[in-house]
C-alpha cells in the first residue's frame, strides 16, 4: 500500500531514503558535468582515432551495462552495431560472472567496460583477452578498483566514475539515479570522438542542463498535483504498469523505468513500442487485469478482500518517426477498456535532452513509488 501523506512530507521522505535515492536523482545533472571533467582529464578529447569501429562491444554486470548498451545502441543508429556481450556464470554475484569476446572479435573492435562495482575478477580477464586480440578497451568505473588496474595495465583507457562523497562503500543498485549518467556520459563522450553517436561538450551541458531543470520540478519539495514524478507515482500506486513507448528516445526510457520499478520498488511492469504495443496488450488490457473487471457479487463483502491488482498505461512519447503517431489509438484502446492513462513528453529539445528528461523523469516516479511504498 502506498502511504499518500509521505510523499507530500519532505522530511518524512529524507528519514525514509536510507539509500540516497532521491538525492542521486537531483545530482543527476552534476553527475554529468563531472563525468564530462573526468574524461576530459583522461584524455578523450585529444583523441584521434583512426576511424569508426567495427563493431562496439559493451560488458558490465546487471542492469547498468544493459541500459548504458541499449541507450547508445538506440543513439548511434545504424551507424554501428553495438552489443552487450552477456555474462554467464552460476550466480549474479560480480565474482560469479564471466564474459567472453565473440570470435570474431579483434583490432578494428572496441570494447567498453561499465561497472559501478569494478572488482569483477570476469572483466579483468576479459580486459586480457581483449589486449590480446587486439582490440580497444575502454572502461569506466570507481577509481583504485581492480579493472582500473587491469586496464591501464593493458595500455587500455581508463575513465574514473563519478561518485558522490555520501554514497556507501557497497555497489550501488544498477538501476540507482546517477549510476546510469555517471557511467554512460564518458562514453558518449568518447563515441563523440569516434563519429558513431553526436554528443559534443556543448550538448552535454545541455543534457547536464536538463536534468537541473526535471529536479527542480520533481523534488520532494514540490507537492503532488505541480510535480509529474510524484503523480505517476501515486497513479501507479494500486496498479500494474503497462509502459508503452513512442519515438526514438523513448523506448529505452520506457525499458530503464520498468527495470528501475523492479530493482528499486520492487514493482513489476511491462513494456513495450507503439503501434505493436496495441496488439501485443489488447487482450490484458481485457482479461482479468482489466480496469473493469470485477467479481460478478456486487454485494459481497469487501472489507477482507485483498486490493485488486488493475492494468494502467503509462504513454511516454517522444518525436514518432516521420511524423506519425499512434498515441490517438492507444488512448482510444485504454479507455474503451475503462484503463486510465498517464502521459509523459518531453520540452523540444535534442535527442540526448529528450532522452535525459524521460528518464528523470521516471527516475524520480519510481523512487517515490519505492519511498512511500516502504520497499
Amino acid at each position: 500500500m502506498l502511504d499518500d501523506s509521505l510523499l507530500d512530507d519532505p522530511e518524512a521522505l529524507a528519514r525514509a531514503d536510507r539509500r540516497e535515492l532521491l538525492r542521486g536523482a537531483a545530482e543527476a545533472g552534476a553527475r554529468v558535468r563531472t563525468a564530462v571533467r573526468h574524461a576530459t582529464e583522461a584524455g578523450i578529447p585529444d583523441l584521434k582515432p583512426d576511424g569508426r569501429p567495427r563493431a562496439v562491444l559493451i560488458a558490465g554486470p546487471g542492469l547498468a551495462a544493459t541500459g548504458v548498451a541499449e541507450l547508445l545502441g538506440t543513439l548511434a543508429g545504424a551507424s554501428c552495431p553495438v552489443t552487450r556481450l552477456t555474462p554467464t556464470g552460476v550466480a549474479p554475484a560480480g565474482g560469479a560472472l564471466r564474459w567472453e569476446l565473440p570470435g570474431w572479435a579483434g583490432p578494428v573492435d572496441l570494447v567498453l567496460i561499465a561497472t559501478p562495482d569494478g572488482a569483477e575478477p570476469g572483466l579483468e580477464l576479459l580486459v586480457e583477452q581483449a589486449y590480446r586480440r587486439g582490440s580497444s578497451v575502454v572502461a569506466v568505473a570507481p577509481t583504485g578498483t581492480p579493472i582500473a588496474e587491469a586496464v591501464e595495465g593493458t595500455h587500455g583507457l581508463f575513465v574514473p566514475m563519478a561518485t558522490a562523497p555520501y554514497e556507501p562503500n557497497t555497489p550501488l543498485a544498477a538501476s540507482a539515479p546517477g549510476v546510469l549518467w555517471a557511467l554512460l556520459t564518458p562514453l558518449l563522450a568518447l563515441l563523440d570522438r569516434t563519429g558513431l553517436v553526436s554528443a559534443p561538450p556543448e550538448a552535454l551541458q545541455k543534457v547536464a542542463d536538463r536534468l537541473d531543470r526535471v529536479a527542480e520540478r520533481c523534488g520532494p519539495a514540490i507537492a503532488t498535483y505541480g510535480n509529474p514524478a510524484k503523480t505517476l507515482a501515486a497513479d501507479l500506486a494500486e496498479a500494474l504498469p503497462v509502459i508503452w513507448t513512442e519515438g526514438t528516445s523513448a523506448g529505452p526510457a520506457g525499458r530503464r523505468f520498468t527495470a528501475a520499478l523492479a530493482e528499486l520498488a520492487g514493482r513489476p511492469a511491462l513494456a513495450a513500442e507503439l503501434p505493436e504495443a496495441l496488439a501485443a496488450h489488447s487482450v490484458l488490457l481485457s482479461g482479468a487485469l482489466a480496469a473493469a473487471a470485477d467479481p460478478d457479487d456486487f454485494f459481497r463483502d469487501r472489507v477482507e478482500e485483498q486490493q485488486v491488482l488493475h492494468a494502467r498505461v503509462v504513454l511516454l512519447r517522444d518525436r514518432p518517426a516521420g511524423g506519425l503517431t499512434a498515441a490517438p489509438a492507444a488512448r482510444e484502446l485504454a479507455l474503451s477498456h475503462d484503463t486510465a492513462i498517464s502521459e509523459l513528453e518531453p520540452e523540444e529539445g535534442g535527442d540526448l535532452e529528450t532522452l535525459a528528461e524521460l528518464i528523470a523523469v521516471t527516475d524520480f516516479a519510481a523512487v517515490y513509488l519505492a519511498l512511500a511504498s516502504g520497499a
